[in-house]
């Protein structure tokens, strides 16, 4: 009954994608669910709603369909007994992405969020089959592009681009439409006054967005929330790179509350690696957005909140040092605030930007500062310029190569030995479209806001020797600046670069004998891990192992501060 949806087409994906559940095992799910029944032509659930949970059908067939927010309706799949019918977004409650209809007279086991996420940690075997089938069915979603939002607008439009980035990046589907093919999408743009360079969005519920920004659609798909949140968490966790899911992961995993934002994505600078080959346990590589988004579901899975996105902007640790009572406020740019037990700073650092005329004018119109599908589509049989030396530029630098005609690699110093992994450097010098070009700089800008980026120079700073090029698209990976400003005003030690001190590099700080953990700054409660910690050797496998051990630490921090009974 599984066989409509669109799937690579390997029958063991498919499998895996919609098993059919034993008697003996819906009977162990039974304890986290309760029966419902539902007549002909009722709905189970409805896209752009929030789910209820997973459903088990016990007896009857349920029909699922994208319905988009122009009226198309396509037929996905039809399941009957045995089976079970949710998509990864039901382990945090978010709206679904397809309508749920019964065909005939429906019988159903209703398993709620909360209790999805304990029948997979209670089942591990049973949990981890359901788990990698509701992981499938939103790989299916996104690769088929039949659910999520609809983008209507010029497939090579700066905001095109912006929004496509941020929901793969997110791992949210959408669909592109042509105006020019699609007579709604054309009736849209018309009445919605949409410019020739601008994007109409329709999200599920049928509401229609004019070039929003990113806080906007999230809002529109049900990505984030915003009510107000007066609970008290254990962790409150600022990023989600891998240093901040791992954090998330460990703590939520040994039952401490949890509660993840960032403001852009789940993965961090490393959710834009196309291959991190020198994780352990990898030896064919992975994805840095496959690994994040592995580590993403995982996190929920053991019951963290995911915030994404929400900006923090301060932190008032007015009350850290208020004994038993102590807690910590993360002020958010909405205006709201979440309190936590403990924070942990995973916010990471950012690319700088050379200082080079013009740079911010060609920012999403040819100038990047990731290299995903996307970007790499556009530079098909193109050139490319690509800045950085570290192992960011690397793999970026092997991917794009898979694409363009050639990829210039600028670098201020001699050589990549310095700031580079070996393997990297030797599949760099193994590809032959990789062209390093060492004591250089990117020197101008050429082109016009309109039409984006058209050209640019460097120059070899040894000779003064500067080179034009026609090429459309630069890749910036220049270094890092630690994204710690939130932090000021709250006391916490930094760095003269403004990375966060914590441990031994600050004991004694706190001005009041306190002593701080290894990854713990000079304000009691706030920890620090991954690239925006002052000594962090700023790889992957360093971050999530900093994330680990952080939550050791937070362990004996909240058991200090436990009340006393008496």
């Amino acid at each position: 009954m599984a066989a409509d949806l669109p799937t690579d087409g390997a029958p063991n994906r498919r499998h895996q994608m919609f098993p059919v559940l034993s008697d003996t095992e819906i009977a162990r799910i039974s304890r986290f669910g309760s029966v419902c029944r539902y007549a002909r032509g009722e709905r189970l659930f409805t896209s752009g709603e929030v789910g209820p949970g997973m459903f088990v059908l016990l007896s009857g067939v349920v029909s699922v369909t994208h319905r988009d927010g122009l009226g198309h309706v396509l037929p996905l799949v039809r399941q009957g007994p045995g089976e079970f019918l949710a998509e990864v977004g039901q382990l945090s409650g978010r709206p679904a992405l397809v309508d749920g209809t019964a065909e005939e007279a429906v019988e159903a086991l209703l398993v709620p969020p909360g209790q999805l996420r304990a029948l997979l940690v209670a089942e591990a075997e049973l949990g981890e089959r359901i788990t990698r089938a509701l992981i499938l069915r939103r790989v299916s979603l996104i690769e088929s592009g039949a659910s999520g939002p609809v983008l209507i607008g010029p497939s090579t439009a700066p905001d095109m681009l912006r929004l496509q980035a941020f929901l793969r990046r997110n791992g949210q589907p959408y669909q592109m439409v042509c105006a020019r093919k699609d007579a709604d999408a054309a009736a849209l743009i018309a009445q919605y006054g949409a410019a020739a360079d601008e994007v109409v969005v329709v999200c599920p519920d049928g509401s229609v967005l004019l070039n929003p920004g990113e806080d906007a659609l999230a809002r529109c798909i049900g990505m984030v929330d915003t009510a107000e949140r007066d609970e008290l968490f254990d962790v409150v966790v600022v990023g989600a790179g891998p240093a901040g899911l791992a954090t998330a992961v460990y703590a939520a995993s040994e039952g401490l509350s949890v509660v993840v934002l960032d403001c852009r994505a789940y993965g961090g600078q490393a959710g834009a690696s196309a291959r991190i080959e020198n994780y352990l346990g990898f030896p064919t590589g992975i994805s840095g957005q496959a690994l994040a988004g592995r580590a993403f579901v995982q996190a929920q899975k053991f019951g963290a909140e995911m915030l994404i996105p929400a900006q923090a902007v301060g932190l008032d640790c007015s009350r850290a040092k208020d004994g038993p009572a102590a807690e910590l406020h993360v002020k958010l740019a909405d205006g709201r605030r979440l309190r936590g037990r403990s924070v942990v700073v995973a916010s990471g650092a950012r690319y700088r930007r050379p200082a080079v005329p013009r740079l911010a004018e060609f920012e999403g119109r040819g100038v990047w500062y990731w290299a995903s599908a996307v970007e790499a589509r556009l530079c098909a049989q193109a050139e490319v310029a690509l800045i950085g030396g570290g192992n960011s530029a690397g793999q970026a630098a092997v991917f794009l190569a898979q694409h363009a005609v050639a990829v210039h690699m600028l670098v201020r110093s001699a050589g990549l030995a310095a700031s580079m992994s070996r393997y990297l450097i030797d599949r760099i010098e193994a590809t032959p479209n990789i062209h390093l070009r060492s004591h250089t700089e990117l020197s101008r800008l050429d082109g016009c806001t309109a039409e984006g980026l058209e050209g640019l120079a460097w120059r070899d700073h040894r000779s003064g020797a500067e080179e034009a090029r026609r090429i459309r698209h630069l890749f910036l990976f220049v270094g890092a600046d630690p994204e710690a400003a939130w932090l000021q005003g709250c006391g916490v030690a930094v760095d003269a670069h403004g990375f966060v001190r914590t441990g031994q590099a600050i004991e004694g700080a706190a001005g009041d004998g306190y002593r701080p953990a290894a990854l713990e700054s000079n304000v009691p409660g706030v920890f620090a891990v991954g690239d925006v910690r002052s000594g962090s050797v700023k790889r992957v496998g360093g971050a999530i192992g900093e994330g680990a051990a952080a939550v050791a630490m937070i362990h004996q921090f909240l058991a200090a501060r436990a009340p006393v009974a008496v």
